[in-house]
């Protein structure tokens, strides 16, 4: 079982992403991706290894497995399986029966550059998903796995297996594996500068001093 939770579950539970998002442009790192959050309200933050998954378009080349079987298969307690479909929302790579699959391995979710269908089965068994949106057409026919556990690209981001994938609301961002602890000091550093500015607001300081104090606009500096 990875230790990543142990180690780094508290700090997650801290940070959003955009402190990270933040820490990884003042690092002049590439993470950040766009359009790609929870799928319901109840789905939870999630923050883990990669386990990455790469599609492509169905063929005459068929594929030996289901999407995502693979992976589910290689994923520990608290991975993450995150998915290059492209972007494409017209058909689904991700389902019911592979949450139901993911869940039992305690996956900690799956983040989707596509679309997820079975929403409903998704949310019934607790199982947290991100993507671009959701569709009702079966992966069957329209794509399949081209690849597990290879780098792929998410949202214009590149992806390498044990990569650190953390999502909440505001959506997902990529921590490269070999500067985890640089941008987790970063983006602590940049949060505890918020907290205070958010504390001296609701003390009352105007927001015009607050700004000029801590010097917002060059905060990344």
């Amino acid at each position: 079982m990875s230790d990543f939770k142990g180690k780094y579950g508290e700090v997650f539970k801290r940070l959003s992403t955009t402190n990270v998002s933040d820490a990884l442009d003042a690092l002049g790192l590439k993470g950040s991706t766009y359009g790609i959050r929870p799928m319901w309200h109840t789905f939870t933050k999630i923050a883990g290894p990669a386990v990455t998954l790469k599609m492509t378009a169905a063929g005459l080349t068929k594929g030996k497995h289901h999407l995502g079987v693979k992976a589910i298969e290689a994923a520990e307690e608290g991975d993450v399986i995150i998915i290059d479909n492209g972007g494409r929302l017209d058909t689904s790579c991700w389902g019911g029966i592979l949450a139901n699959g993911a869940k039992m391995k305690k996956v900690a979710g799956v983040v989707i550059d596509g679309a997820c269908r079975d929403l409903d089965d998704c949310v019934e068994c607790g199982f947290n998903v991100y993507a671009r949106g959701t569709v009702v057409a079966t992966a069957r026919g329209r794509v399949m796995e081209e690849a597990t556990n290879v780098m792929i690209q998410f949202g214009g981001v590149q992806v390498r297996p044990g990569d650190i994938v953390f999502g909440d609301k505001s959506g997902v961002v990529i921590i490269p594996i070999e500067r985890l602890e640089d941008v987790i000091k970063k983006s602590e550093e940049l949060y505890q500068k918020e907290e205070s500015m958010i504390a001296d607001i609701k003390a009352g300081i105007p927001m015009i001093e607050v700004d000029e104090k801590y010097n917002y606009e060059k905060m990344l500096k």
